[in-house]
């Protein structure tokens, strides 16, 4: 009992989040600080990184991550970049509404949240905003979660047994029972652990929410199922048909 009792303690431990924040010049920072002390500009900069020899991979829609630090200290770090039409005029650049409001700042706190509750997400570490006068940019650094792959790549060129597919239903249930919507939940920000009974992960929640339950929850589960079409349309040999999609319902339901 008592081990079960220290078990449970040193979990809730892990999944704590301190948070704490600086004033810069041109905007703010935000980071747990059990993991930093004061995190400098220099945090958010890949140049840095790669000057350090520490920049391992960019990756990411428009490379906008970038794997960065050594041994076991690995972090992700996101630049918020747009998407669609409106990049043409800005592609880094969002109307300033408030500090609190800032897609950096707003995702952290979510996820930090998350955590809280117990949900399987990467932990955040630390976020910035730069002000302009009536714009801002944004950064996001988490932790990199290793071992792991998209449930893009888990299903090309290979069968995802049936007991996996029904984890990531169960998964995404568990956030739904939390009123956790994501945004854009597709096959790229799912991510599986190389294991006999794996972890699943939901990464990427920019203008993600905690919200009443409602016809929201069909409304994502329908943008995965696209989002897994369209993946078998772009690559060869995918592992995707209705009783795979069959197989996370069953999880899910």
């Amino acid at each position: 009992m008592l081990q079960v009792r220290g078990e449970r303690l040193e979990l809730l431990y892990m999944l704590a989040i301190s948070e704490g924040q600086l004033r810069t010049a041109g905007g703010g920072i935000l980071y747990d600080t059990s993991r930093l002390r004061k995190p400098g500009a220099e945090l958010f900069d890949v140049e840095h990184w790669r000057a350090e020899g520490s920049l391992q991979e960019i990756a990411g829609g428009r490379a906008s991550i970038a794997v960065v630090g050594s041994g076991e200290q690995r972090w992700v770090l996101r630049h918020y970049r747009r998407g669609g039409l409106i990049a043409r005029i800005s592609r880094d650049r969002y109307f300033w509404l408030g500090e609190a409001r800032t897609r950096s700042f707003a995702e952290w706190r979510l996820l930090a949240e998350l955590r809280r509750r117990g949900l399987p997400v990467p932990a955040p570490v630390a976020a910035r905003y730069v002000r302009g006068a009536l714009t801002y940019t944004a950064d996001l650094i988490t932790e990199y979660l290793p071992d792991c792959r998209t449930l893009a790549d888990a299903i090309t060129g290979a069968q995802l047994p049936a007991e996996q597919w029904s984890i990531v239903g169960k998964t995404i249930a568990a956030f739904h029972r939390e009123g956790v919507h994501h945004a854009d939940l597709n096959a790229h920000n799912i991510l599986i652990e190389h294991a006999v009974a794996p972890r699943v992960y939901l990464l990427d929640f920019d203008r993600g929410r905690i919200e009443a339950r409602g016809s929201w929850e069909q409304d994502v589960l329908a943008r995965l199922r696209r989002s897994l079409e369209k993946t078998k349309a772009q690559r060869s040999a995918v592992a995707f048909t209705a009783e795979q999609w069959a197989w996370l319902m069953a999880g899910y339901e």
